[in-house]
């Protein structure tokens, strides 16, 4: 019922940017927040930025000042603006969006997009 497709990821050196853009389809009327998550070789997945439909956000608190999070509702998509990349940024970034349905509450997710940062 939601479909969340990622793109703009790819190769960047050190101290480059990149924007990631997240678009929604489907029921998107049910979605309130979408979030930026990320996912590292070897680590767990941990939460990079989150934003509601009413321009709310939060961040990861090693990363204030770094990335930041925008929507516009209008086209349905959420970006994640990447600067001042570092190594330790390297993972694949997914987007994601829990949703009501009647079993209760489901999470969405992308099919994520690969971030390298070289040194």
């Amino acid at each position: 019922q939601v479909q969340l497709v990622e793109s703009g990821g790819g190769l960047v050196q050190a101290g480059g940017s990149l924007r990631l853009s997240c678009a929604a389809s489907g029921s998107t009327f049910s979605i309130n927040v979408i979030g930026w998550y990320r996912q590292a070789p070897g680590k767990q997945r941990e939460l990079v930025a989150n934003i509601s439909s009413g321009g709310s956000t939060n961040y990861a608190e090693s990363l204030k000042g770094r990335f930041t999070i925008s929507r516009d509702n209008a086209k349905n998509t959420v970006y994640l603006q990447m600067n001042s990349l570092k190594p330790e940024d390297t993972a694949v970034y997914y987007c994601h969006a829990p949703v009501d349905s009647p079993w209760g509450p489901y999470d969405y997710w992308g099919q994520g997009t690969q971030v390298t940062v070289s040194s």
